[in-house]
């Protein structure tokens, strides 16, 4: 007789509404992968279609792809892709760069239109950046700061609305936090942050593909997000860049760059940026990559972010479970938060020795990864994650715990 977690896991399986998505991508069948959130899994329409790209469109074709091809659109294109994704209307998002190069581009623009709104008020010379931010989001900070002539004052989330005032430029923050998998308030901090007058940017890369953002609800100023996560793009696969309609006519990046020019091919020595959310590019576009996130994004057709939104709470739901029924008493501490309003799509879990037991969880067919000092990493993919593995790695984490 199959154990009750086990028979419970098999029912909420043949009851997934996204059940048949799962088959969209390549499986290992010995494997639980949970570290989606780190990088996510591989569509299987991609490699056909980028053997198509290499052989037909580089091969033949060659430097003509980049217009019969579609090569040089292919920004504001995928971009228009993932902006239902993320809650926004088409021609806000272009995807280019890396995430740190935009969180740049973002954060100095900010600044600069934080001091152009208001000429004559008070100086602008403050920005806010989350404490707890992934490392290189505060790297970028600190450079912006010192290249706009700002102080930086770290804080955490929750502290930002008690640190506004009339010097705050623009606030950098992190929808989920990568650690804890917390999810924090979007629209109130966003509130908060215009209600001082300054700008708010958020970093979108454990959040874009994994729950409802809705960036033009709430009024969001600027974003950026990685695709390799749970957008599925593939290692190294570009970043996006969000930029509200209203304020594309003052977006001046930092990075001007040739092919945000609003005439790319004219070769003038004055820069003079693109319309639209385009100005937001910088370089040639690195297109096998752009192509295979195109492609990859085909496996949301017919899918929305609300039912991945409601599967992935249950599936974070049904692993807290698991952990409490399975897992020896105090041999771990749950980080996530557990209330749903406050929760990504990952469970964290705190324990000793963490990289020792993330290395034997690999070698019995469990994928997460560990954060130092003393954290496990789930990443719950409702895409192509089921219950039936979520019981199991819950199992093989009490075994390795053991």
């Amino acid at each position: 007789m199959r154990p009750a977690l086990e028979e419970k896991a098999a029912a909420l399986d043949a009851a997934d509404p996204l059940g048949a998505v799962r088959e969209r991508f390549v499986r290992d069948e010995d494997v639980t992968y949970l570290d989606g959130n780190s990088l996510g899994a591989l569509a299987r329409s991609v490699p056909g279609r980028i053997d198509e790209v290499i052989r037909r469109e580089w091969g033949e074709l060659l430097i003509r792809s980049w217009d019969r091809s579609g090569w040089w659109d292919a920004p504001e294109r995928v971009g228009d892709q993932i902006a239902p994704l993320v809650g926004a209307a088409p021609g806000q998002v272009v995807v280019a760069d890396s995430t740190s190069v935009n969180v740049f581009k973002a954060v100095v623009a900010a600044v600069r239109m934080a001091r152009g709104a208001d000429p004559g008020g008070a100086v602008r010379d403050e920005l806010v950046v989350d404490s707890t931010t992934f490392p290189t989001d505060g790297y970028l900070a600190e450079s912006a700061a010192r290249m706009t002539g700002c102080a930086l004052r770290p804080v955490e989330p929750g502290e930002v609305p008690a640190v506004l005032g009339p010097r705050t430029a623009a606030v950098l923050l992190n929808h989920v936090d990568y650690r804890t998998g917390r999810l924090h308030d979007l629209p109130g901090l966003t509130r908060a942050v215009h209600a001082a007058g300054a700008y708010a940017v958020w970093d979108l890369c454990h959040s874009a593909g994994a729950l409802p953002v809705d960036l033009d609800l709430h009024g969001v100023d600027l974003a950026v997000g990685c695709t390799y996560k749970y957008l599925n793009g593939g290692p190294g696969a570009p970043a996006f860049l969000y930029v509200r309609r209203d304020l594309q006519p003052r977006f001046d990046s930092p990075l001007p760059g040739w092919t945000g020019h609003r005439e790319p091919f004219g070769m003038r020595p004055a820069y003079e940026p693109a319309p639209g959310a385009g100005r937001g590019r910088v370089g040639t576009p690195d297109v096998l990559s752009l192509l295979a996130l195109e492609e990859a994004l085909t496996v949301w057709d017919g899918v929305t972010v609300e039912a991945v939104r409601t599967k992935s709470l249950a599936l974070t739901d049904f692993f807290l479970e698991c952990v409490t029924e399975y897992v020896p008493s105090g041999r771990v501490e749950v980080a996530t938060p557990v209330p749903h309003g406050e929760r990504g799509s990952q469970v964290a879990l705190r324990c000793e020795g963490a990289a020792a037991v993330m290395g034997v969880l690999g070698e019995r067919g469990v994928i997460g990864d560990h954060r130092p000092p003393d954290v496990l990493r789930f990443g719950f993919a409702p895409l192509y994650v089921g219950f039936a593995e979520t019981e199991r790695a819950a199992r093989v984490l009490a075994g390795a715990l053991a």
